[in-house]
This record gives structure tokens, sequence and C-alpha cells, in this order.
């Protein structure tokens, strides 16, 4: 378990650095681009997957200012199934590529012996790390890949999810322009709650205790990014239905969907900015859980509160549901209410 003494600030935290934070869990810097594949010929032969990621491995090696070595598990093709029913426009295949290899970036010493301070080093190399990546995104989108003389064309897309610059205007524009908010300080309307999915369930467990994820271990690791106000985490049968094919680790009932709203609106700025483009790395696991991360807009913890009352039994069985023991009762209808109303019995 890290020491909170020995952990870097979040505030000045470059995005090329990876955070430790508790129960063994690390956030291990990463680029993801989201691929599109169209047809930019009239060749009607059938799409070879491997020839097609095998074509692009090879470009990113060879073609490129920075050579990327990509391992084959960290580009995913995936053609379409009623391909005869698409038009010719129409998309053939998607994927997913990462780059997880982002040390060329923090090498380089360039603009970093100017640099007064630490934050002042670790803007240099933020800056440094976007132009980066905008540049990449740019470079790979829009190639023509050749395939036995059939052409391709590849669109390459940074997910909303990854882009904290992105989430950041979309909440000030909804704020400036819908007259709603989470929450008030000041007179400014800002978000104080972010929504994490597709993390391994078991990770977020109490060891040799249960698979189920735990309320006690889920608020200690987010603890690391501010005080919680409230946090809600079940499983999420949705990111399962939705899991890349292929991935036979999340598989359904493994992925968990937790929310949490901080006290304060620096901690949720801080700890939504280090997520985004990371993925989270359990010690002694091999597998890399690349989740989606964003802000709460729909005010999910107030829904909760506007539900109508429950009746005496239903508060009966909160009330002897535990908080931090939750997940622990075998029996589905306890559990059931023990992830839906278990931080508010608490309180």
């Amino acid at each position: 378990m890290s020491s909170s003494s020995s952990r870097p600030s979040l505030k000045s935290l470059p995005p090329t650095q990876t955070l430790e934070i508790e129960s063994g869990l690390s956030l291990v810097p990463r680029v993801k681009l989201l691929l599109t594949i169209y047809r930019s010929d009239l060749s009607v032969k059938p799409i070879d997957e491997w020839l097609l990621k095998r074509s692009l491995i090879d470009f990113l090696k060879t073609s490129l200012p920075h050579s990327h070595l990509v391992p084959e598990e960290d580009l995913e093709i995936r053609r379409f199934k009623d391909l005869k029913k698409r038009k010719r426009e129409d998309p053939v295949a998607s994927g997913t590529l990462y780059i997880r290899d982002l040390g060329f970036v923090a090498n380089r010493k360039d603009g970093l012996g100017n640099a007064g301070d630490e934050e002042e080093a670790s803007r240099v190399l933020e800056r440094r790390f976007f132009d980066w990546r905008d540049s990449f995104e740019k470079r790979l989108n829009g190639i023509e890949l050749s395939l036995s003389g059939a052409k391709f064309r590849l669109d390459a897309v940074l997910p909303p999810c990854d882009d904290f610059e992105g989430l950041k205007r979309n909440w000030e524009e909804f704020y400036a322009f819908s007259g709603e908010g989470l929450s008030s300080r000041g007179g400014r309307q800002q978000p104080d709650t972010l929504i994490l999915r597709g993390a391994p369930s078991r990770w977020f467990a109490e060891p040799r205790v249960s698979s189920k994820p735990s309320m006690l271990v889920t608020h200690t690791i987010f603890s690391v990014f501010g005080k919680i106000r409230n946090l809600f985490v079940t499983a999420d049968d949705d990111a399962s239905k939705n899991a890349e094919e292929g991935n036979e680790e999340l598989v359904s009932g493994l992925h968990c969907k937790i929310v949490v709203q901080f006290e304060k609106y620096d901690d949720f700025y801080n700890a939504l900015r280090v997520l985004c483009g990371r993925s989270m790395h359990k010690q002694g696991s091999r597998l890399r859980a690349d989740y989606e991360v964003t802000w709460d807009k729909d005010g999910f913890f107030r829904s909760i509160q506007q539900r109508p009352a429950r009746t005496p039994v239903q508060d009966r069985i909160t009330r002897t549901q535990p908080m931090l023991g939750q997940y622990r009762n075998d029996t589905s209808r306890f559990q059931s209410h023990a992830s839906r109303f278990g931080s508010y019995s608490a309180r």
C-alpha cells in the first residue's frame, strides 16, 4: 500500500507519470485511439483483419517521426459482420489502438532545463505530451492502407472520456447555458461528481471475503483524491455487454460502476484530470483495465434523494445492512438494497 507522504501532488502530476494509489492499484499513462476503417476504392474483396492489423503495426513502426513498437494485444481490429448489407460509404471495420510506451516524451530534456520549479517542469512536460498526442492523432487520421490490391482509409479519434480539456469545456458550457448545477460555490455552478465504469469488481472487493465491490475498499481507494461526500458502487452489467470481444478477463458480472461525489471542486477536478488518459493496473496481475470516466451532469445523488419514500420494511433492511460490509451478505435481496442505498443509510 502506498503512503500518502510519498505520493506526488495530483495538481502537478504530468500525464506521462504513473500514480500509485491504494490496495495495490496504480494508474498507468497511455494513449487510446478509436479506429474506424472504410473502403477507399471500388474493390469488393473481403477485408482481412490480420493483414490490416499487421499493415498498421508496420506503419506505426516505420512511417512516423517516432517509431512505435506496438504489441499485437494493444491493437484490436474487428470486422463488421453485416458487410453485405452495408453501403459502400459505410465503415467495414472498427478497432482500438493503445500506445503505452510514452517514455520518449518524458526523456526529452529540451525545455525542461528552463523550468524554475517542479510545477513549471510539469507544465512544460504536459504541453509537450498534448502537442505530441494531437500530432499523432492527426497523422494517423485519414491514412490509406493497401492490402492485396484493396485500399482502405483509417479514421482515428481520441475518445471523449480521455480528453480532459474537452470534458472541462463540456461542463463549463453546460452550466453557462442550462442554468442548472449540481453544486454552487460562491455563485459559480461547478460539478463535483465523477462516474467510473469498466474496472474489475474484484479489484475493489475485500480480499478473501467476496468478489463483489466493497464500499470500504472503494472509499479507501478514492480518498486518495480528496474528501468524499457520497459514494456509490455496484456491478455494471451495461459495461459487460459493451466489453470488447476477445477480452476474456473482463466478462459479464466482473465490471463495476463507481460514482464519487467530492466535498471540494478542486478534488473532483484533480481526480478527473488524473483518471483521464490512464489505465488501471493491479499489482501481481497482467490485466490492464481500460476504464471509462466522465463527470456527472444528471445529478446522480440528487436523483436518489428525490426518489419516493421507501416502505418501513425497506428502511429496516437498509438500517440493518452496515455500510462497510454491505456486500458480504449473499442474499441477492439484501445486495440490491445495500448497493442502492448503502451510502445514505450510513449517513
